[in-house]
């Protein structure tokens, strides 16, 4: 094997007889790639993809009821994206934690009870709802996002040590799209279910989670590891002499998909609130199949990243590049576009399909940048900036949107273009990541 630096980017390449024989190895020391191919691994990723999928409901389902929950509740725009911002921004400060427990015990250890927990505060979320209790609304979506904070980010973790080589981007390109294909139904389910009644997509949460539960219980069968578990000063003592060597590349890479979920989910807040309003005036199921265009272009596009980059460094740094150019582009061009509905639509689904470009190859790099007993905390870090992303998303957007449309896009064209200057100069993969 190779060891080789570049300017911005310092990760382990490798020969492809090296990595042969480095797959080989890993299966047999850590448990690796068990029961081949075939029907078990189609079980697998299918029982990874749930977690991924039900931490995205949590909040996309109810973006297209925020503007009804506004009416029921009688508060206003700012407190109704409260419900997605508080929510992720508790995740996003525990995910630190959850990465920790998961490197000194095991990701199904902290997995299943975060389902549990995420589970049982949508119940309590749909009981503050029907008793129109913001208060109790609240706290639940906080404590729901304690349990998301072990779920998705950890599954991360958890493909790195099932998979190794093209597999292992494969898994990971399909847990970013399940996020997306959660993002796709999710608006679509969430204005189904508010047919029956406004609050009914609440009680959708516990019914997702018990199914992502199960699968997580008897479908997956975690690697066994000898490495006693690492203790809390050792431990973080690590993670800075990672983040002081490779901090250059990671950290602009956490800005570059922290920033592209701010985007997405500013953008679905956005519509889901002018789609509504003259001279639209598109609301209930047909609003909710609006706001999935956007979201079905950026997973077709993250699954066929995934599938296509295998671990190829040069192909990786194109395709980053090339997608914050396109959200660059299309962001910007929208400032042109309001009085017509079709473009406008087509133009931010250009942009979601520069993140799906994106996604993909920034979570195989983060995850392939660390040995296994540091990964948990490195992507929880990745994963807990990305939810604050999402949790600033709504609100500046709700805020942005009371002075001026066009500066909203003004604002984050010019974010994602700043953001590809950054990459552009610092992440530099190159050769085949490990």
């Amino acid at each position: 094997m190779e060891k080789t630096k570049s300017r911005g980017l310092d990760i382990i390449f490798e020969s492809d007889q090296d990595d042969d024989y480095q797959f080989t190895a890993e299966q047999t020391a850590e448990g690796g790639e068990k029961g081949g191919g075939g029907k078990g691994r189609l079980l697998e990723f299918m029982a990874i993809a749930t977690v991924p999928l039900v931490l995205v409901l949590g909040n996309s389902m109810l973006v297209p009821i925020l503007p009804q929950l506004e009416t029921e509740l009688g508060i206003t725009k700012f407190q109704s994206s409260l419900v997605i911002t508080l929510f992720s921004i508790t995740a996003g400060l525990i995910i630190p934690i959850s990465g920790y427990l998961s490197d000194r015990f095991t990701r199904k250890s902290v997995i299943i009870p975060s389902l549990i927990i995420y589970g049982a505060a949508g119940v309590l979320a749909a009981f503050g709802a029907i008793w129109k209790s913001y208060t109790i609304l609240i706290i639940a979506r906080a404590i729901q996002g304690i349990g998301a904070a072990g779920t998705a980010p950890i599954a991360m973790a958890l493909v790195g040590d099932l998979y190794k080589g093209g597999t292992e981007s494969k898994a990971l390109g399909l847990t970013e799209a399940s996020n997306g294909l959660g993002k796709v139904l999710s608006p679509i389910i969430g204005s189904l279910l508010a047919l029956l009644v406004w609050y009914m997509p609440f009680f959708a949460f516990p019914i997702f989670c018990l199914l992502a539960l199960l699968a997580m219980m008897f479908l997956i069968h975690e690697p066994k590891t000898k490495k006693k578990p690492t203790e809390l000063k050792p431990y973080l003592h690590k993670i800075g002499t990672i983040l002081k060597k490779k901090g250059r590349w990671l950290i602009t890479s956490f800005f570059a998909g922290s920033l592209a979920l701010f985007i997405l989910f500013g953008v679905l807040f956005y519509l889901s609130n002018i789609l509504e309003e003259p001279p639209y005036h598109i609301d209930g199921v047909k609003k909710g199949f609006v706001l999935a265009i956007p979201l079905l272009g950026m997973v077709i596009t993250s699954y066929t990243t995934g599938a296509l980059i295998k671990k190829n460094g040069t192909l990786m740094r194109w395709l980053i590049n090339i997608g914050l150019l396109v959200m660059t582009l299309s962001l910007a061009s929208t400032i042109f576009a309001f009085q017509n509905l079709y473009l406008f639509i087509g133009l931010l689904t250009l942009s979601a399909i520069g993140t799906g470009l994106l996604l993909p190859c920034l979570n195989t790099m983060i995850t392939g940048s660390v040995e296994k007993s540091e990964r948990g905390m490195i992507t929880s870090i990745y994963n807990s900036l990305r939810f604050i992303g999402v949790a600033f998303g709504p609100p500046i957007f709700g805020w942005l949107m009371d002075k001026s449309d066009r500066l909203i896009f003004i604002t984050v064209s010019s974010l994602a273009g700043l953001t590809l200057i950054l990459v552009f100069y610092l992440v530099k993969p190159q050769g085949k990541i490990s």
